[in-house]
């Protein structure tokens, strides 16, 4: 079946499998332009992408998403489903809302989307 790019035509989870990927990328593109070791890079970028460092993404970006973001991501908090046997199932479903958002944005509004990573990547250094 061949699925639309459309973000309106996709669901959360598939939004969300999209999201999860751009997320990683992101994660490996700001990790990338420090020098290190490959293993430490991996762990580095692991913790990043986890879920309970998503539900905390979501969590800081809440303030500012739009009325329509926030109800993306609870479509996409809705339908996460089971967590894994090691993990929390909130997390995990605040995770998924993070994801489908992210996902959403990277097909329908990048410059939106690189605002919010801006603001997360602010939030890590510390920077409001």
């Amino acid at each position: 079946m061949e699925t639309s790019g459309d973000p309106d035509v996709l669901g959360p989870l598939q939004l969300a499998w999209l999201g999860d990927a751009v997320w990683e990328l992101h994660q490996r593109m700001r990790y990338s332009k420090r020098p290190a070791r490959s293993k430490f890079l991996h762990n580095a970028v692991v913790s990043e992408v986890q879920a309970r460092a998503q539900a905390q993404a979501i969590k800081d970006l809440q303030p500012h998403l739009s009325d329509l973001e926030k109800d993306l991501v609870r479509r996409g908090r809705n339908k996460a489903g089971r967590a894994p046997k090691n993990g929390d199932a909130a997390t995990y479903a605040m995770a998924t809302g993070f994801e489908t958002i992210v996902g959403w944005l990277f097909l329908s509004d990048p410059q939106r989307l690189a605002d919010l990573f801006d603001l997360l990547d602010q939030e890590s250094k510390g920077i409001k």
